[in-house]
């Protein structure tokens, strides 16, 4: 998600030592800890109200299912599939895609 590599973490912990301290970064760390653990139960506890509210048929519901770029992204590799699905199915038909410089077939009575 944010892509931080460990040189970039050393570099974040040695700033942080010099800005707060080796006294006060424990005391940081904890409050951080605790607050991410909160955030955590709030997110949790707002999917699970969503979950009881929307009823038993969205009891599986997660909430990046509703990142509008995830329903996008799941939209379009469905069209995908259905296109690779239908390519398939029109050469087992005995159709196939035409080669470099040939005619496709002219029917004159259907013209």
């Amino acid at each position: 998600m944010f892509d931080v590599g460990p040189l970039e973490l050393a570099v974040i912990a040695i700033v942080a030592i010099f800005v707060f301290g080796p006294d006060k970064l424990p005391d940081l760390a904890r409050q951080a800890g605790v607050m991410l653990r909160k955030a955590k139960e709030f997110a949790n506890s707002a999917r699970d109200e969503l979950r009881d509210e929307l009823g038993p048929e969205y009891a599986d519901l997660e909430l990046r299912d509703l990142d509008p770029r995830a329903v996008v992204r799941k939209h379009i590799i469905e069209a995908m599939e259905e296109a690779e699905s239908e390519q398939a199915a029109s050469q087992t038909r005995g159709q196939r895609p035409l080669t470099a410089g040939e005619l496709p077939p002219y029917d004159s009575d259907a013209t």
